[in-house]
């Protein structure tokens, strides 16, 4: 039986590989895509998987569709199109790459409706972490994470039935291309050189974020909601081979560890096929991969990291802040108008600004007005 499957961002990075790796095997059956802009991309995957009915967010790329292709589906518009796309659907799993804070409204959308995700989006659950656990809570559907860092912890964690084992969760980062940076030279530190991951294939802002160990930051939050564990057990370590994508320590001091090559089609099919796991002709040589050593992250260097404990110990709408001001800080950066070291100055001071406005138990209305309000500030 073939599995029915909604891939909402199918013309990004996640998105494109996701397709890449389900076109090998016809027990996937794609009915339905969404984009933001990207309409001639867009057009090529509708030629290629013949989905049902398809989602273009963006509103001139909407219009600018009808002018440019002509294809026998239903399109919808707009994020009130995708709920409208998701309502309508008869699929087994939805495949959410959607970039940035928009994803929450639909990511909370879809496990309302008892839809099992496939999660590649961070701001969802960095920002409405309490609201999509426990909606899925509620109706029962599964976050299966893509992020290989979580997909790591969620396969490690296959067969305990109890949390009080665990002992740590150890969260791997590669430590990105200024992991031995002398901290006065990382001033002088180009877009162009922050993009250059030493093994990651990524998208511009989730290089930026690895570059500056945000990435690893947000991961943090994350694991915390996903995993119900508490802050104290989330650590981090520099893995700069990146074959180990994360490991839990439990409580007799053995350790699991997931191991493959640094690609994202592993994790994304395993989301997929779960519980099942299918080839993906991705082979790990350990004799080629020789030695594995670790790190502690430095904070002094990667202030991002601090500032992401700190945002997920205040708790309430501080990771919201803390969100909404890295993604401005990361677009002002690889437009040139502020420096690599001033990406943590600016999100700590939009926290230090958000201090006497924080939200606890904020509904989704409320992390999406202050998001918009704090980026609208920042612009």
């Amino acid at each position: 039986m073939s599995k029915k499957i909604a891939i909402l961002g199918s013309t990004g990075s996640i998105g494109t590989q996701a397709l890449d790796i389900i076109s090998k095997f016809s027990c996937f059956q794609v009915k339905a895509l969404s984009a933001h802009s990207n309409i001639a991309l867009l057009n090529e995957q509708i030629m290629k998987f013949k989905p049902e009915c398809i989602t273009i967010t963006d509103k001139d790329s909407y219009k600018n569709f009808f002018n440019q292709y002509k294809h026998n589906i239903k399109v919808y518009s707009g994020t009130e199109g995708l709920k409208e796309m998701i309502s309508s659907l008869d699929v087994d799993i939805i495949l959410i790459a959607i970039v940035g804070i928009a994803a929450l409204e639909i990511t909370y959308y879809a496990l309302s409706q008892g839809i099992d995700v496939a999660l590649a989006n961070k701001e969802s659950v960095v920002a409405g972490g309490e609201l999509v656990t426990s909606m899925a809570q509620k109706t029962g559907a599964n976050i299966l994470p893509v992020d290989s860092e979580h997909s790591a912890v969620f396969q490690c964690l296959q067969g305990c039935t109890d949390k009080r084992e665990i002992e740590n969760i150890y969260l791997t980062a590669s430590g990105g291309p200024f992991k031995d940076h002398d901290i006065l030279e990382l001033k002088k530190v180009t877009a162009n050189e922050a993009l250059q991951h030493p093994n990651w294939d990524m998208g511009d802002k989730v290089t930026i974020d690895s570059s500056t160990l945000m990435n690893k930051g947000l991961e943090v939050i994350e694991a915390m909601w996903l995993f119900n564990v508490d802050l104290d057990k989330i650590k981090v370590v520099i893995h700069p081979q990146s074959i180990i994508h994360s490991m839990v320590e439990f409580i007799d001091g053995s350790f699991l560890a997931n191991m493959a090559m640094p690609d994202m089609r592993i994790p994304i099919l395993y989301a997929l096929s779960y519980p099942k796991r299918m080839p993906t002709g991705i082979k790990l040589n350990l004799y080629d991969v020789g030695t594995l050593t670790f790190e502690q992250p430095d904070f002094e260097r990667f202030p991002c990291l601090r500032l992401a404990y700190e945002a997920a110990q205040i708790g309430g709408t501080m990771p919201t802040a803390l969100n909404a001001a890295n993604e401005i800080a990361v677009q002002k950066f690889l437009a040139g108008s502020i420096g690599f070291t001033d990406i943590p100055k600016l999100i700590e001071k939009v926290m230090n600004y958000h201090l006497n406005d924080i939200i606890y138990n904020p509904s989704i209305q409320n992390i999406l007005d202050i998001d918009r309000t704090l980026k609208e500030m920042l612009r």
